[in-house]
């Protein structure tokens, strides 16, 4: 396989923008714009996923791989404005503990650059002192006078993190949203990883929407396209600090592989293999229970698709400040295009649910 592009300047632009659950156009035009001369044929869902294909060359009808990986972000929504200070609710989960300090837009009639604040520390009550501060005593403060910003924002009006990101140390990425735009830079190098390849089976690449909120995105696009086989590729938990527990996987240190009740056995053994001869290392991860990812929803679609997860660990997740090892977004990509590249005729003959 080709080297790799450097992902990174597409990966940043993609962290600089916004596209909020359910608000996705901003980050779905770079990818669009990014996809189009990569695909053979490439469309928008009545949702606003987007679908490109990369053709196979084995005779009609072929089987078809998707691979999907979400792009909306969380972010919030104005839910009240106090004496010209705008208070909030979440889109998607947020951990609240960071929010003080960070500056965001907000998408109002006109976009208005803000802070999130808080009351002072030493005017809180002894209770609450002890404890992080929630949605109801944070605002945000956009420097207008009431009357103006009353004019300007209304109920329901969205507010993204406004901060650019940040190399943090050699191959190293800090910003919001990495969650899940690393797994978007990721199909994008494995789209153009297989662009001087021929493949039998088509391959479907999606960009899916509203999985913060609702893991629409997947579910809808999966029964549209209604694939063979499917691999999510989204994020996971990396190391940190106190973060240390078999949940968590070292940043830097590959991609891991979920294993649990909606991953299909014969998939993972694959893929372990595939990892394994391409010296791609890789984590098992324990999803017993739920993926927390589109997973399970690309997997009930129609009538069932045996489907795989692949995460790219990164820290802070769901904070404005999550931080990303490019060498695993790489490393996601190459086992992902592999796969696909590797996929032959007769191969759905051998995929059996035998654990």
């Amino acid at each position: 396989m080709p080297a790799m592009t450097d992902i990174s300047p597409f990966l940043k632009s993609l962290l600089s923008s916004a596209g909020l659950s359910g608000h996705e156009s901003p980050a779905a035009d770079l990818i669009l714009e990014r996809w189009r001369p990569l695909a053979d044929e490439i469309h928008t869902s009545r949702l606003g996923s987007i679908h490109a294909l990369r053709r196979g060359d084995a005779p009609a009808p072929r089987p078809s791989l998707l691979l999907s990986a979400h792009m909306d972000s969380i972010g919030m929504m104005v839910t009240g404005i106090q004496d010209g200070f705008l208070r909030l609710a979440e889109i998607g989960g947020i951990d609240p503990r960071l929010l003080p300090g960070q500056p965001v837009l907000v998408h109002a009639r006109q976009p208005l650059q803000g802070v999130i604040a808080a009351r002072p520390p030493a005017l809180l009550p002894d209770d609450e002192k002890k404890d992080a501060l929630g949605f109801d005593n944070l605002l945000v403060d956009v420097g207008l006078p009431p009357r103006r910003v009353a004019q300007l924002v209304r109920v329901g009006d969205l507010v993204s993190f406004a901060n650019e990101p940040l190399e943090l140390g050699e191959g190293i990425l800090c910003g919001h949203s990495l969650d899940n735009r690393a797994s978007v830079a990721a199909l994008t190098l494995s789209l153009e990883a297989m662009q001087a390849k021929s493949h039998a089976w088509d391959v479907w690449f999606a960009a899916t929407v509203q999985e913060e909120v609702s893991y629409a995105g997947g579910a809808t696009s999966a029964f549209a396209l209604r694939p063979d086989l499917a691999i999510v590729v989204d994020v996971t938990y990396a190391k940190g600090p106190g973060s240390g527990g078999w949940e968590y996987f070292p940043l830097g240190g590959g991609p891991t592989l979920g294993i649990g009740p909606h991953i299909h056995p014969f998939l993972l053994k694959r893929l372990k293999e595939l990892a394994e001869k391409l010296e791609i290392p890789c984590a098992i991860e324990p999803m017993p229970v739920s993926s927390l990812t589109e997973t399970e929803r690309v997997q009930l679609s129609a009538a069932g698709v045996p489907t795989a997860v692949v995460s790219i660990p990164i820290r802070y997740m769901h904070t404005p400040v999550e931080v990303a090892a490019l060498a695993d977004i790489q490393r996601a990509a190459r086992l992902v295009a592999e796969f696909a590249l590797a996929l032959e005729t007769d191969f759905l003959d051998k995929v059996v649910w035998d654990d």
